[in-house]
């Protein structure tokens, strides 16, 4: 099995490949490569956006004070 990349990483490298290609097309509309990229980038910032949600659920009220203090700074 495959090492899994970190989230971040992962997502950075598609905005910049989906960038390059968004440069280097003239035209953007019927991209069948841009599309799937483009469509691999959304899946994972929803994944992302899942996983913060996902978190800060389990925190609880209790936590949730300190937490937002420290991600305002952050």
């Amino acid at each position: 099995m495959a090492k899994k990349t970190p989230l971040e990483t992962d997502m950075a490298r598609l905005q910049k490949k989906v960038a390059e290609q968004r440069t280097a097309a003239e035209s953007t509309e019927g991209n069948p490569k841009l599309r799937s990229l483009h469509k691999r980038l959304k899946r994972a910032q929803r994944k992302k956006r899942r996983l913060t949600a996902r978190k800060r659920h389990a925190m609880g009220k209790k936590n949730a004070g300190p937490q937002k203090a420290e991600t305002a700074t952050a």
